[in-house]
């Protein structure tokens, strides 16, 4: 479907069969206000320039507890019209109203136009953002995502596959496995995490299994222990795919065991930067002020810059989305991103979430 093309309104965001009269009245008032601020000499936006991100607004339609301390947002165009295509392993970036911004999996159903799903886990002594999630948004209200959905973690849809998921890991893994029911793909899910309690989606998971016997299983550690690594490989049907996402430690552990196993493939998304395990003291100066900030060999330029800087902003942590952004006016950048161009980073840019400079050189910073 071309989604530039003029559209009807669905029947309702919740599936029943009449008018969303919610969702038409707040568009209705956005459409007052802007109104308004026409009448006031309120000046247009101009469209962004060629190669500026679009920020789409969207309303939360809906706001549900999934798990001990998950929540799950569906979000949709306030006018209720349709939202770009995207396809398992996707994410968006979403726009905090503190201004934070935060990359989500999207686990709701790709032939569902006109909402995404997300699901957000607090974390105690994160940055922020899934705190303000789950405090600070409710239904009805309006936030923003950057452009659409991007896929850093694709699903190539092998004939034969094992999906592995930690915890709040299971939000991409769970649109794979129905596409890959959908497609007829010999598959098998595997959801660990510490209880039943804290697994999110066990209604969905349950409902998957019974269409699909002998598929899915779930693992909770107060059931049946922390799994090993090598045995997570071993439910794979035949020489197969492996996709893995979770904590840190079952990563590490599913990529050491995966030489031993029968799986020809491993595909893998991190939710949390990965250690370092080869890092490299070296110094950042900020600008002109003179002042210089070692950073040591196990922590991120970005980690020490944001000690400094509290409101230096990031997002995914993995050198992926491009948020955390600096330029570098003097030094050599170790360059670690999968963002940057070379035209870019030639420029000067370095994200410094995952990217460093050798041992016992300076960066000078335009900060």
């Amino acid at each position: 479907m071309d989604i530039s093309a003029p559209v009807t309104r669905p029947p309702d965001l919740y599936g029943r069969p009449r008018s969303d009269s919610f969702m038409r009245k707040l568009a209705d008032f956005s459409d007052h206000a802007v109104a308004g601020l026409a009448r006031r000499g309120t000046p247009p936006r101009r469209p962004p320039a060629t190669g500026t991100p679009v920020i789409r607004e969207l309303v939360v339609a809906a706001k549900q507890q999934e798990a001990e301390d998950v929540v799950s947002l569906r979000l949709a165009a306030p006018d209720g019209g349709v939202l770009p295509r995207w396809q398992p392993g996707a994410h968006i970036e979403l726009h905090l109203p503190s201004g934070r911004k935060r990359q989500y999996s999207l686990c709701g159903d790709p032939a569902d136009r006109y909402r995404y799903r997300i699901a957000v886990r607090r974390i105690a002594d994160g940055g922020g953002g899934s705190a303000e999630v789950h405090d600070a948004l409710a239904d009805g209200m309006r936030v923003a995502v950057t452009g659409r959905p991007r896929n850093a973690f694709p699903f190539a849809a092998e004939a034969s596959i094992l999906l592995i998921a930690g915890g709040i890991g299971i939000t991409p893994i769970l649109p794979m496995a129905r596409e890959a029911a959908r497609r007829g793909l010999d598959w098998r899910l595997v959801h660990t995490g510490r209880s039943r309690g804290s697994m999110p989606f066990a209604a969905e998971l349950a409902e998957l299994a019974a269409a699909a016997p002998g598929r899915v299983s779930i693992r909770p550690d107060d059931e049946s222990g922390v799994p090993e690594a090598a045995d997570l490989l071993s439910s794979i049907p035949a020489a197969g795919a492996v996709y893995c996402c979770g904590p840190a430690p079952m990563i590490d552990g599913v990529r050491r065991a995966f030489g031993g196993s029968r799986a020809s493939a491993l595909h893998f998304e991190r939710f949390a930067p990965a250690p370092i395990t080869d890092g490299r003291p070296f110094e950042l100066q900020l600008g002109d002020t003179g002042r210089v900030l070692p950073v040591p060999y196990d922590r991120s330029a970005l980690d020490v810059l944001h000690e400094a800087l509290p409101d230096l902003p990031f997002s995914c942590r993995q050198g992926f989305c491009g948020t955390c952004r600096v330029r570098v006016a003097h030094g050599h950048v170790d360059h670690r991103d999968r963002r940057l161009t070379a035209t870019e980073r030639a420029a000067g840019a370095m994200l410094p979430c995952v990217s460093r400079a050798p041992e016992g050189e300076r960066l000078v910073l335009e900060v």
